[in-house]
């Protein structure tokens, strides 16, 4: 959490700009096969002494050099070892994490967890005997099949894609300076590329690598299903950011702001639970989700009529109309309703829960 402000003029009329510098976080989501998230498992925070500079340091020292321990890469380590601890049936457990992630330490810590992992790949590791790379190797793979995805363009509207998928069992190195420390792995490598892609767009391609077996291309779909899992992170940063505004926060030290986002945590969570839940199990009951005054307030506030022919007395039911509180219309021909009119319908209905209770307690001590 920085940010850079203009902080006025100087005796010649420059504008200066110093930058504020907060803290930063870092979270581990669990999510079921479904999309559905069940909470944080694991967020640490942090902050840095120096924010630029990065670049002419790598300059100076060999990043691969310095031990995992003395490294802000640490944090994945430490939120993997702090989520097993949570969820305890590690078998269970599938690490995905984006290219920030491809650490060779974080392939041989799930090993020793009992748990699995699957990583989107930015470096091009040794494999073999060393005499060549992955990239080497998997150019020679043949192709296991095709698999159509719909993703959005850059204007947002959905379009669909044609992926090749490759897969291959590779024997991969720690790199060179690590190789005392850590033994080589056989991974799985997975390699899904646009094929036919249009001119003036890059074609997509996600290069995965994990523990898991794929030796048909089932398999490797399931894999890449799981990896796409992986925006649902980014979709809870934007509740806290956008319907949260954690970075508007203007307390001044580490720990109340490290307070505030672990309520802003719950807060965001429950908004995306809620949004997610009415897609995958919408027919359960109410109470699952909302509270009772919850349930009689949306009764009295929200019109029956009018809710996408829902199932009276659902939890769909009920979220439909907290999302029209929100400013949802519920025509037919609308998606299902989002974070956002999820997020001002909660909003409104707390203020209304709040006002409901000091009249209450008003006429009481009267």
């Amino acid at each position: 959490m920085t940010k850079n402000i203009n902080s006025g003029k100087d005796k010649k009329g420059r504008y200066r700009h110093h930058t504020l510098c907060g803290i930063l976080m870092h979270s581990s989501l669990a999510v079921t096969t479904d999309g559905l998230p069940l909470g944080l498992t694991a967020v640490k925070f942090w902050t840095r002494k120096i924010f630029k500079g990065t670049a002419a340091l790598k300059r100076k020292i060999n990043p691969t050099r310095v031990p995992i321990e003395k490294k802000e890469s640490v944090r994945w380590l430490d939120n993997l070892r702090q989520s097993i601890g949570l969820l305890g049936k590690s078998d269970r457990c599938i690490h995905v994490g984006d290219r920030e992630s491809d650490i060779f330490e974080l392939y041989c810590l799930p090993h020793d967890l009992s748990m699995h992992f699957i990583v989107r790949m930015q470096t091009d590791r040794l494999a073999g005997d060393g005499d060549h790379t992955i990239s080497d190797e998997m150019d020679k793979v043949a192709i296991k099949g095709l698999h159509r995805v719909e993703v959005r363009n850059e204007n947002g509207d959905p379009i669909s894609v044609t992926l090749e998928i490759r897969t291959k069992r590779v024997h991969v190195l720690p790199p060179i300076g690590k190789q005392k420390r850590y033994p080589a792995l056989d991974l799985t490598v997975i390699h899904a590329t646009e094929c036919g892609a249009p001119k003036g767009r890059k074609p997509i391609e996600w290069k995965l690598i994990t523990d898991l077996p794929a030796r048909t291309r089932s398999e490797a779909i399931e894999k890449i299903d799981w990896y796409a899992m992986r925006w649902k992170i980014e979709v809870f940063h934007k509740i806290l950011k956008s319907g949260c505004r954690a970075e508007d926060s203007k307390l001044r030290t580490a720990d109340r702001l490290a307070n505030l986002m672990a309520v802003f945590c719950i807060l965001g969570w429950r908004v995306f639970w809620l949004t997610m839940l009415n897609r995958t199990a919408p027919n359960v009951a109410p109470a699952m989700a909302l509270a009772s005054t919850e349930i009689g307030l949306l009764d009295q506030l929200v019109a029956d009529a009018g809710n996408r022919r829902c199932r009276s007395g659902t939890l769909s039911f009920y979220l439909i109309k907290l999302a029209r509180l929100g400013g949802y219309l519920a025509r037919s021909s609308d998606p299902p309703p989002g974070n956002t009119v999820i997020w001002r319908g909660l909003s409104r209905l707390t203020d209304i829960e709040i006002g409901l209770e000091l009249g209450m307690a008003g006429n009481v001590g009267n």
